[in-house]
């Protein structure tokens, strides 16, 4: 073999590695799952994709974080369950309980601040083409001839 050709990486070790990674993640949030929950000081601060394939958090949280969100796992999280390819929890937000599911296909950051453990991973997050809004059939036609305002309103009586 030549020192000088790299071959193409068909078995595609970064894929297998990102893989592997994420197991970490899953094998973390399965020990915050058990009934001795997160141990210590430690606490995570995990970032998803809001966009990627199988997310599923609420409208309102979606429409706050279009890209991108964190949530921390540390004292107040409900219903934590860990998946084979996701994981689901409840976590509070202005005082509401608020249910999301994550593949960890869409995490992009995982962080344990309190020993600087972090993780980043690729996301492939599909392009979405804007849609454009539906014409409001509500509205009055819109008349093509002049508009006449009356400045009478902001004349000194």
């Amino acid at each position: 073999m030549s020192k000088d050709k790299i071959t193409p990486d068909e078995m595609h070790y970064d894929q297998m590695a990102q893989e592997a990674l994420r197991g970490v993640v899953k094998a973390a949030l399965q020990r915050a799952a058990s009934p001795a929950g997160i141990p210590g000081a430690h606490h995570f601060y995990v970032s998803f994709k809001t966009m990627a394939a199988g997310v599923s958090i609420p409208a309102d949280l979606l429409a706050k974080f279009p890209e991108e969100m964190t949530i921390v796992l540390q004292h107040q999280f409900w219903d934590l369950v860990v998946a084979e390819t996701l994981f689901s929890i409840t976590l509070s937000f202005g005082g509401q309980p608020k249910r999301m599911t994550v593949p960890y296909v869409a995490v992009s950051r995982f962080f344990d601040p309190s020993v600087q453990f972090m993780l980043q991973f690729d996301v492939d997050v599909p392009e979405v083409e804007p849609t454009p809004p539906e014409p409001d059939t509500k509205a009055e036609p819109v008349s093509e001839g002049p508009k006449i305002v009356s400045l009478d309103q902001f004349r000194k009586k």
